[in-house]
């Protein structure tokens, strides 16, 4: 079994506001969902942050069921799309979470959860290898997942559980989602170890959060770039946490001013601030910022995990040596998943990547072999934590509101939308607020004249930054 629970026996596992799960009764749950499921079956499970969706996990892991971690505020027309493109066996969601589930026999009813059966006849075949399925591009539904084998959990656990020198001691607490990697790898870590999770639903935002964070002595935070800005405004740096010791960030590049602040903070009160860097592609990280660094080191992602290796190379393919020289980021390391499927058919499919991920990311590396994030390759955006495929953005307006001329550019944790039909400009943030659950103020929509287009016709996708502040 990938997640060995019964060793830890009576060691609280799971830390409800008014319950406590030992590793023992969490073992005991796991084992009667999975064994409504036949082995090598696909379940979507419908993620939230609750005893039940852990347990359903941990199960799925440990018996060679495959789970699809799915957002649970997906929108529900790309929830339908989803099981059309990898018609799963198996539904496993919080009761009453969408109503056409209704038309499908429920198994099983646990802690508050529903196991649909959906009988399907004809599932896709899946490859040995193949653990769990991951989404890659936020909550924008493309049905794009990351494949992830068993040896890719188990490699990337250790390397975490080494590099932050996780005991069972440890108790994190769930304020990211288990359908992000960030998140799922940070239950998967302290189970590894017999630490504990308190679990909750509640966000920064609640006071009951901060109650709890005290009250069940939680040592450690982890949060995305939105996270640490939200901190500074909610006085984070006043607060009275005596057992907190350890803050990690991960999700994308934290504002160099912000990085600054929590790593004097940390250095003043004895705490560790460890600034992380990853993907889905890679399981969840592939380098971090030694705390001891993160004062010296303000702005740097930092080196590979333990196991891992990073490369630059520049647009020709070739390695980069010389110091402070800019080229794309390429890691190698157990961890680098399977590939990507796009469709249920791919699930057969086995490793394509062999051990090596290029980034889209580009970097430099210092004379101290520190690598600094400074731009993509690729467009993408962090959301909140959450990447998100600004082509396939497009995509979706366009099919919402027919062949419109739209350009999408921006920077993490704020989205810009460019049309040239300045009617629609109106409704555009409204749709996308809605559809990918993004609060308005990350979103703004302009109208310009002429989407900038060079001489084959490609969008020119920098000279609209020049309209970010218009």
């Amino acid at each position: 079994m990938f997640f060995d629970l019964k060793s830890f026996a009576e060691t609280p596992a799971l830390l409800m506001e008014n319950e406590v799960w030992a590793y023992n009764k969490l073992f005991d749950i796991s084992e009667k969902i999975a064994g409504m499921v036949p082995t090598r079956s696909l379940v979507f499970l419908v993620c939230s942050n609750t005893p039940a969706s852990i347990a359903a996990y941990v199960g799925f892991i440990n018996h060679g069921i495959v789970p699809v971690m799915v957002d649970k505020e997906l929108d529900e027309e790309l929830f339908q799309s989803l099981l059309e493109q990898y018609l799963p066996t198996y539904i496993f969601a919080e009761e009453a979470h969408f109503d056409f589930l209704d038309r499908y026999t429920q198994t099983l009813h646990i802690a508050g959860s529903v196991l649909y059966d959906l009988a399907e006849q004809h599932p896709f075949p899946l490859h040995d290898d193949l653990a769990l399925l991951m989404t890659t591009s936020g909550s924008t539904g493309s049905p794009k997942l990351v494949r992830q084998s068993y040896d890719n959990l188990k490699a990337n656990t250790e390397s975490i559980v080494k590099y932050l020198d996780l005991h069972e001691d440890e108790r994190a607490v769930t304020n990211l989602p288990l359908h992000y990697v960030y998140g799922l790898s940070v239950l998967n870590t302290h189970l590894a170890v017999g630490a504990s999770v308190v679990v909750t639903d509640k966000t920064l935002f609640n006071r009951s959060f901060w109650q709890l964070m005290r009250e069940k002595e939680v040592t450690s935070l982890s949060g995305v770039p939105y996270t640490y800005a939200m901190l500074k405004r909610l006085r984070f740096f006043h607060m009275d946490l005596p057992a907190l010791h350890t803050l990690t960030q991960a999700g994308g590049k934290l504002d160099i001013e912000l990085h600054a602040e929590f790593a004097n903070y940390a250095a003043r009160t004895g705490k560790l601030f460890v600034v992380m860097y990853g993907a889905a592609e890679a399981t969840a990280r592939m380098g971090y910022l030694p705390p001891q660094d993160a004062l010296e080191k303000v702005g740097a992602m930092g080196v590979a995990i333990p196991g891992g290796r990073f490369a630059l190379v520049d647009e020709a393919g070739a390695e980069i040596t010389a110091a402070d020289t800019v080229g794309e980021l390429v890691y190698y390391g157990a961890n680098v998943t399977l590939g990507y499927a796009e469709g249920g058919a791919d699930l057969a499919r086995g490793d394509e990547r062999h051990g090596r991920y290029e980034t889209g990311d580009l970097a430099r590396r210092d004379a101290d072999g520190y690598y600094t994030i400074v731009g993509r390759k690729r467009r993408f955006l962090k959301m909140f934590g959450k990447r998100t495929n600004l082509q396939e953005v497009e995509h979706i307006l366009r099919r919402q509101f027919g062949e419109v001329e739209v350009a999408c550019a921006g920077v993490d944790d704020h989205l810009h939308i460019f049309v040239t039909q300045e009617a629609l400009v109106p409704a555009i943030v409204p749709f996308l607020s809605a559809k990918f659950g993004l609060h308005h103020t990350a979103l703004t929509a302009k109208y310009i004249a002429e989407i900038p287009k060079n001489a084959s016709g490609k969008t020119v996708y920098r000279e609209l930054e020049q309209y970010y502040d218009v």
